[in-house]
């Protein structure tokens, strides 16, 4: 499977789009602003550039994709008012793999441009968008030619499925049944990635430049703890069942296994400090209830409004993973299977999830680069 043509969130706006179902990755955002305006507060006090470039690794497509952008903007153009500066022009450049649904982003810019303008309501220099398809596990830009680089939620998808997954009978990822030697590959392709991820953002990023990371992770330091494989393992028994069915062919199965992989905040620190291109300045973990997303809906523009007996019966769970993985299982079992499976997910969610307080691990990071 060739993740950087497979892997994309659901386009459009429909009820299974990612648009309508990424509150949880909406509130991350909402959540981590702080750190992030101070961030662009220290970049800026430090460099003062009069032409900004701004880049976002994972932008997808959706409410969210626009909002840190539009956050980052209005806090740099207070930022300048304040030491009497002239507002700078800013290049933002929008990163994803090509699948993703980048034609609605652009459609959209206008309008985003126009209001941008109005809540501001003082003269703010020119803004210039740019798509950037390719993977972020490799580089995207030129040397030196940005200043702040922000991606939430994406660097927990690895660039690849780990090799060596053959005897990882009846899971799609690392379960409590999981070999020893899976927990490895996953763990190896995890530093590969990430440390090639980092090494390119250093080339890329001015000297003082800001790389900004919210990702999924985890609190336990066992990589197969259910904190991380309790989703997974319940598509895992949908599958399974369906292969004693024969709706699926048992190879065919075999043949497949989830790229993510969650790591902890010693794992994140231990690669920054090995790599070496940067100064930690924010590293920490948070969590969120996802059972308190419901209270948050109000705030998300685009959401579909789900009767609450659904949203119980572990609807909105099934519908936020659908949205993130449904390509990857079209593209390997197809779309009239892949339906069903979602179906049985559903079920699964709803019948063994917790009813409460089930709780989504965070990690944030904000470094700078070394000269």
């Amino acid at each position: 499977m060739d993740l950087a043509q497979v892997l994309h969130m659901n386009g459009g706006v429909g009820e299974e789009s990612y648009a309508n179902n990424s509150l949880l990755q909406r509130k991350t955002i909402s959540l981590t602003k702080l750190l992030r305006d101070e961030a662009i507060t220290n970049l800026c006090c430090k460099t003062l550039p009069n032409s900004l470039a701004i880049a976002d690794l994972g932008c997808s497509y959706g409410p969210n994709t626009l909002l840190v952008i539009s956050e980052t903007i209005k806090n740099v153009e207070k930022l300048y008012q304040e030491m009497k500066y002239k507002s700078p022009e800013y290049k933002v450049f929008l990163n994803d793999l090509p699948g993703n649904d980048f034609n609605n982003i652009f459609r959209s810019l206008d309008t985003f441009k126009e209001n941008l303008h109005n809540e501001i309501e003082t003269e703010m220099g020119p803004c210039y968008f740019f798509g950037a398809p390719g993977s972020f596990y490799g580089r995207i830009f030129p040397d030196k030619s940005l200043h702040f680089v922000h991606s939430s939620y994406s660097l927990q998808f690895l660039s690849k499925v780990p090799e060596g997954l053959d005897n990882n009978k009846g899971n799609i990822y690392m379960s409590s049944t999981s070999p020893s030697n899976v927990l490895k590959a996953y763990y190896d392709q995890y530093k590969t990635d990430f440390s090639y991820f980092l090494k390119c953002r250093a080339q890329e990023l001015v000297e003082g430049g800001c790389l900004f990371v919210t990702l999924i992770g985890r609190q336990s330091e066992d990589p197969s703890s259910k904190e991380c494989s309790s989703v997974w393992d319940l598509m895992s028994m949908a599958l399974n069942d369906m292969v004693l069915q024969g709706i699926i062919n048992e190879e065919k199965l075999k043949d497949f296994n989830i790229p993510i992989y969650y790591p902890s905040l010693s794992e994140v620190k231990l690669e920054i400090l090995t790599e070496g291109s940067f100064v930690i300045n924010q590293l920490e973990s948070s969590q969120i209830i996802l059972n308190e997303l419901d209270n948050y809906e109000d705030a998300f523009e685009f959401t579909s409004k789900i009767p609450g007996s659904l949203k119980n019966d572990g609807y909105s769970v099934a519908q936020c993973i659908r949205a993130v993985a449904e390509p990857l299982l079209v593209s390997h079992f197809g779309e009239d299977v892949t339906k069903e499976v979602f179906n049985r997910f559903q079920k699964n969610v709803t019948d063994h999830m917790p009813k409460d307080r089930t709780k989504v691990t965070n990690i944030t990071i904000a470094l700078t680069r070394m000269p």
